[in-house]
């Protein structure tokens, strides 16, 4: 039996949000092995420290593929979800380590499938920091599967 919310029990406007999670700098080390990106303003401390943000900081894409995992605790997902349709992002500050992220997501729209016992729901997601600041905003469409 699903456990997670049904297309029909979202309306727009609702809001849901996740706990935090700490980025650590093993998670920016851990990312780069498996993304391939090694850019020094991810892993080279002494370059890192001559730009702007002064130390180094997490990948965009780690801190976007966290919210991924961050919007699975919300349980609205869990055995309703027919597949992740898209996802925009748009990176609005730095991320360092130690920096604690949490996801929002607003349900913005709602739209039956024209083949009935299903439909997408449109979230504007947004990733914050420990004080608020929204370090990725973007859009995730989702289709949903309906009731039985």
């Amino acid at each position: 039996m699903a456990r997670g919310r049904y297309f029909s029990e979202f309306e727009v406007g609702q809001s849901f949000e996740t706990g935090g999670r700490t980025v650590t700098e093993a998670d920016v080390v851990l990312f780069a092995g498996l993304s391939g990106d090694y850019n020094p303003l991810h892993t080279d401390q002494s370059f890192a420290e001559k730009t702007p943000f002064g130390k180094r900081i997490a990948h965009g894409m780690l801190s976007a593929s966290i919210s991924t995992g961050l919007a699975q605790t919300l349980g609205i997902y869990e055995g309703t979800v027919i597949a992740l349709v898209q996802q925009t992002f748009s990176f609005k500050a730095p991320v360092f380590f130690g920096d604690t992220i949490r996801l929002r997501q607003t349900v913005e729209a709602v739209r039956p499938s024209s083949k009935g016992g299903k439909g997408t729901v449109t979230f504007k997601s947004q990733v914050l920091k420990q004080d608020d600041t929204v370090v990725v905003d973007g859009e995730w469409i989702v289709l949903f599967r309906d009731a039985p």
